[in-house]
């Protein structure tokens, strides 16, 4: 890995990597929950590159090599009530933070993709730094709103259970909340073929560095954000939705309001895909990523402007 750092103002620096041209259009890539930037498999970053964008990924606040914030996770009690007290910083400072990576680096405006929580940062990017977006994909995201996107039942012992001490420990729970929330129905694709790869990205994310405090500290940041529906209606930005299907962790309600919230925004379904990004789905979703961008425009030869409109990427929907 390639691994540079920029000061994005505030106190927080930010570690990242590059792919790619930098004279192409940037693909900024921010990544969810808890999660590192190597989420974003080198394999995926280098096929969004060969599609003509510079593609950025970075660590957010409180993971990986990314500054780490002081101040307790919130309890289990605070989490049960969604109590705004225990978080330090909220999803507003992740998306200032993501927006003052892109000026530092004067990389702005770019096309901008995240996932699951990055998809909320990238939501509220495009809404408060309308300048630093050229265009928006939401991935397995919601808006914030109690009635929609909100996990099975079954996945909230994974979020009530102390963190994993020890890399050994770390490795195996990482492996157990895969085989809980991963895509199961992609035709060839049965998560049980993905276990090594599953395995391999546990154990990077641990060496890189394991802060187990973290991800509650970014789990109360999105509690404390709230529903955040009328902030999303701002957004001028050309938005592609997606979302599997078999989602258990966001359900697919939580996409479907995220593409209501949005003018001009287009919800592509993946039939079978889970809380995940399978290999199986990453030439579809390039496509989809390119073509959204094209919404936008960018640099002539390789993106060329197209008028935004709803029925622009209508064969995407699944």
């Amino acid at each position: 890995m390639d691994e540079k750092f920029c000061d994005a103002g505030r106190g927080i620096t930010l570690c990242y990597e590059t792919f790619g041209e930098r004279s192409d259009p940037t693909a900024l890539l921010i990544m969810g929950l808890g999660t590192q930037m190597v989420a974003w498999d080198e394999d995926f970053c280098r096929g969004l590159a060969a599609r003509g964008f510079y593609v950025v990924r970075f660590d957010n606040r409180d993971v990986g090599r990314s500054t780490h914030l002081q101040g307790a996770p919130p309890t289990i009690r605070q989490l049960l009530t969604r109590s705004r007290r225990a978080a330090h910083y909220r999803l507003a400072d992740m998306a200032d933070d993501a927006a003052g990576l892109l000026s530092e680096l004067e990389l702005a405006p770019a096309h901008v993709i995240g996932a699951s929580m990055g998809g909320m940062i990238a939501q509220t990017l495009a809404s408060r730094h309308p300048q630093s977006v050229r265009s928006l994909v939401s991935i397995m995201s919601n808006t914030g709103r109690l009635l929609s996107g909100q996990p099975a039942l079954k996945l909230y012992p994974f979020f009530l259970r102390r963190p994993a001490a020890g890399r050994a420990q770390y490795i195996a729970h990482f492996e157990r909340l895969f085989a809980a929330i991963g895509s199961t129905g992609l035709p060839g694709w049965p998560i049980s073929d993905r276990s090594e790869e599953i395995r391999a990205l546990a154990a990077i994310s641990y060496d890189r560095d394991h802060d187990p405090a973290g991800p509650g500290r970014q789990l109360a940041a999105i509690l404390a954000s709230g529903d955040r529906t009328a902030e999303l209606r701002a957004i001028v930005a050309p938005t592609l939705v997606v979302h599997g299907t078999a989602d258990p962790l966001i359900g697919l309600s939580g996409g479907r309001a995220t593409a209501r919230a949005i003018g001009g925004a287009k919800l592509m379904k993946v039939e079978g895909m889970g809380h995940d990004l399978p290999r199986a789905i990453w030439p579809r979703l390039i496509d989809a990523i390119e073509e959204n961008s094209m919404r936008a425009g960018g640099s002539p030869d390789r993106h060329p402007p197209q008028p935004a409109s709803r029925e622009s990427l209508s064969g995407l929907s699944g």
